[in-house]
Parts: structure tokens; C-alpha cells; sequence
């Protein structure tokens, strides 16, 4: 990455030791089947985030304060079950040093490897899912490890939610939850879907944020635009609640395909991030030591009893 630190931020607010929040930079567009240049995501990302305000109106918070990380980007992507088993042990890897974990992506592939990591991490783990896409496949062009596959090993293995879905095969039926599955077509008839999918929602939610979601009036630079999309309010109303009701663990964001000539969704995905670390930190003081050894009968939004393998320390 050419940028030093994340939204060009004092170094003092960037360094390892003293942050509370990483960010990984996964540069990967292996198994995309249309749109290529989701690996030029993680820069037009950072560039578009040297160039944005660090205060939040909403929130009167200045998150950069609590010290973010921009580790440096993933190096072994030399496939797909390559960049899946290097995502998910540099996420581990920074769990483990009791950080915050974030990923900017990169296709959506690089999500079995995050999701892997948190759900070994963190108990009765849901994934929040919310993409135009099922990505539900088991496996596709020959690998499990595919952008349409991103969620497949996750509605195995955790307390998968799904929100904005638009697009998919008939197949994907076999592994949807329909109880747990929101139809973009039906938001606009249910004025009470967030308080629904929170109600599905496990205290530990991890967020996978694939950009397409968005509808393409304000999010055109996505490898694969689906009509019919979410819009930038009722994102931000949805994200705070969660936050706000939740203990949300991490959350990556996927498959920005910027063009040079359209920077607008540059920066809408650079301010959506940040409006997540926001929420995430809201009401804690910079000072406020990090913890992630979540107590169940706690009121603090902190993470939860990691369940790591001896075999991984």
C-alpha cells in the first residue's frame, strides 16, 4: 500500500501497540467472473480515505483517536485456497493481539477466511451478511474458495443472517434459511426489518459488507451491480442499530471495483468504514483500554470468551 497510515492520521494514532483497531488491506481478485479490478479496491479505498473528514457529525466522535493499525497488505494470494489460509491467520493472528479486526477486500472470497477466524474465536458467532448476493454456493469453477461460495462454509457453521439479497441460483435455495434471509424486494414492505433481524441476531455479530448491496444510483463501482439496492440512510440506521444493540466483533467490506473515472464510490466506501468504526466506538474515551475477553453478564460492548485451540497459540 502507498499510504503510511490509514486516513493519513498522526503516526502516534497509527502504531501496532498502542491501536485498538487493525485494518487488512486483502488486494484479491482471483475468481471474479465479471467485473475485474476488485484488487485495486484496498488503494482506492485508502486514498479516498487520505482524503476524508475525521470527525463524525452523527456520532460527535473522532474514532481515529482510539488508534488504528493498517497492517501491511496480504502478500500470499497465489490462489485461492492460498489467499483463504492467509486471511484467516493474519485475522486470527491480530484477534489474538486483542485488536478490533477489520478487513477492506478484494473480492468477497477473502470472507471464508475472516469469517473462519472469528467463528474460532468468539462464541455462538453470527454472521451478518448484507450483499445483493447469496454467495451461497459449495462450490463453483471448481473450488470451494470462490467469491460465489463466500458464505457457504458460514451457513454451515455459525448463525447466518442475510439482508438485501437480490440476486441468486436456484441451487442456493438448498443451503438459504429462509426464516433468516431478507429479500431486498420486501424491505421496502416490512418498515419493521431491523428490528427483525436483530431479533435473529446472536449477541456476537460479525459483519460481512459486500458493497454491491448498495444500489448502484450511489455505489456504480462494484464487479457485479445489482438494481434494486440499499440507499445510504436507511445503511447508516441499520449499521447503528446493530452496533448499538449488538457486540459486534469485526467486519470486513468487499468488492470495490473503482473507476478512475467515477471516485464517488471511492469515498462512499471509505466513509461507510469509518461510520462503522464509529458506531463500534462510540461513548468510549480514547483512554479506555480495549478488551476482548467479553464477560457474558456484562453490559459493556466488548467481545466475547475466545475459544482458540491450544495447538494455535
Amino acid at each position: 500500500m502507498k499510504t503510511k497510515t490509514y486516513a493519513g492520521i498522526p503516526a502516534e494514532f497509527a502504531q501496532l501497540e498502542k491501536s485498538k483497531i487493525t485494518i487488512i488491506p486483502v488486494p484479491y481478485d482471483g475468481t471474479s467472473t465479471w467485473g475485474k479490478g476488485a484488487d485495486k479496491g484496498p488503494q482506492a479505498f485508502l486514498e479516498a480515505s487520505d482524503n476524508m473528514e475525521l470527525y463524525d457529525i452523527e456520532t460527535d466522535t473522532e474514532v481515529y483517536k482510539q488508534g488504528i493499525y493498517l497492517a501491511p497488505e496480504l502478500e500470499d494470494l497465489s490462489s485461492p485456497e492460498a489467499m483463504v489460509n492467509e486471511v484467516h491467520r493474519v485475522t486470527k493472528e491480530f484477534i489474538k493481539r486483542n485488536k478490533f479486526v477489520t478487513l477492506f477486500g478484494g473480492e468477497h472470497s477473502i470472507s471464508i477466511g475472516s469469517i473462519r477466524a472469528f467463528n474460532e474465536c468468539y462464541e455462538n458467532l453470527s454472521v451478518l451478511h448484507i450483499d445483493a448476493h447469496a454467495d451461497l454456493r459449495k462450490t463453483y469453477d471448481g473450488t470451494p474458495f470462490n467469491h460465489a461460495c463466500a458464505v457457504h462454509e458460514a451457513s454451515q457453521q455459525t448463525n447466518l443472517v442475510q439482508v438485501g439479497i437480490r440476486s441468486m441460483d436456484t441451487l442456493e435455495k438448498t443451503y438459504m434459511d429462509l426464516d433468516k434471509t431478507f429479500f431486498a424486494q420486501d424491505l421496502t414492505e416490512n418498515e419493521y426489518w431491523i428490528d427483525n433481524v436483530l431479533d435473529l441476531l446472536t449477541d456476537n455479530v460479525f459483519i460481512s459488507f459486500d458493497l454491491d448491496a448498495l444500489d448502484p444510483s450511489i455505489m456504480p463501482s462494484t464487479g457485479t451491480p445489482e438494481p434494486g439496492g440499499l440507499l445510504w440512510y436507511e445503511t447508516l440506521e441499520f449499521l447503528s442499530e446493530v452496533f448499538k444493540e449488538k457486540n459486534v466483533v469485526g467486519f470486513d467490506m468487499v468488492e470495490l471495483c473503482p473507476n478512475p473515472a467515477e471516485k464517488s464510490s471511492d469515498f462512499l466506501a471509505a466513509k461507510l468504514f469509518y461510520k462503522m468504526l464509529s458506531y463500534k466506538f462510540k461513548g468510549e474515551e480514547a483512554e479506555d483500554a480495549y478488551d476482548n475477553s467479553y464477560e457474558m453478564d456484562s453490559k459493556e460492548t466488548q467481545n466475547s470468551p475466545l475459544k482458540f485451540q491450544d495447538d494455535d497459540e
